[in-house]
């Protein structure tokens, strides 16, 4: 592929993303954003949009999320917003499975169309991890995603996996049963936060995480970033110094 044919696509797709960003923010009262009361009045048009029809939202949110990612989107705010619409248990199902092939789809055309970009802009930065990932992909790649990428954006994670060509499906199985204790998380934080719009007359941050729905999601997230501390140095950098 020519070098000026891949920048067309490039720009293409980055410009597809600013259109997809502007569509959804030019719906928000920006004006209104400091206001608890407009967050209130958001949460109670949502809760009546859903209840509406359930199945439709949750096919449109399952959309949404595949094309969101596919385009490069951060995961967290997918994950709080379907914890909202959707609560903890339903939340974590859609988002698990909706992120889940949005990355498999972003990482089939990154690998396709910028594989040699990929390859030069991480490949050396991650070049330790390489031999690692190549012992046993499904594993490692499981245990990567299960602790949030060990700090690693997003959008890196999902196209990290090019560097060393691992096979789609033990990239897909290992992203789905790697996302769900993290998403879980997340989404319960946003059921929380919901839960929290809808009962409380005014925004108080000490009220907010002090409320069980929030602060024990919290703790877990925390745990889990020095959780994976922990195995970062004994897994992925003690392993690959042998």
């Amino acid at each position: 592929m020519s070098s000026k044919l891949k920048i067309f696509l490039g720009i293409s797709y980055l410009a597809i993303l600013l259109i997809f960003l502007y569509l959804i923010f030019s719906y928000v009262e920006i004006n209104r954003l400091n206001e608890f009361s407009y967050y209130k009045e958001i949460q109670f048009n949502l809760e009546s949009l859903i209840g509406e029809n359930i199945y439709l939202n949750l096919s449109l949110f399952f959309l949404f999320s595949i094309i969101w990612i596919t385009l490069l989107g951060f995961g967290s705010p997918l994950l709080i917003i379907s914890g909202i619409l959707f609560g903890k248990w339903l939340g974590t199902i859609i988002s698990v499975v909706s992120i889940s092939i949005g990355t498999l789809i972003l990482y089939t055309i990154a690998g396709f169309f910028f594989s040699s970009l990929v390859q030069k802009i991480l490949g050396e930065k991650f070049s330790r991890y390489i031999n690692l990932f190549k012992r046993n992909e499904f594993y490692y790649f499981f245990i990567f995603r299960f602790m949030g990428g060990l700090g690693t954006p997003f959008f890196i994670q999902n196209i990290l996996p090019i560097i060393f060509r691992m096979k789609k499906s033990n990239y897909f199985f290992s992203s789905f049963l790697g996302f769900i204790p993290g998403f879980f998380i997340i989404n319960t934080i946003g059921a929380g936060l919901n839960k929290y719009i809808k009962q409380a007359e005014n925004f108080n941050l000490i009220s907010l995480i002090s409320t069980k729905e929030v602060y024990l999601p919290i703790i877990f997230f925390i745990a889990i970033i020095f959780t994976s501390a922990i195995i970062k140095k004994k897994i992925f950098d003690q392993s690959n110094s042998r």
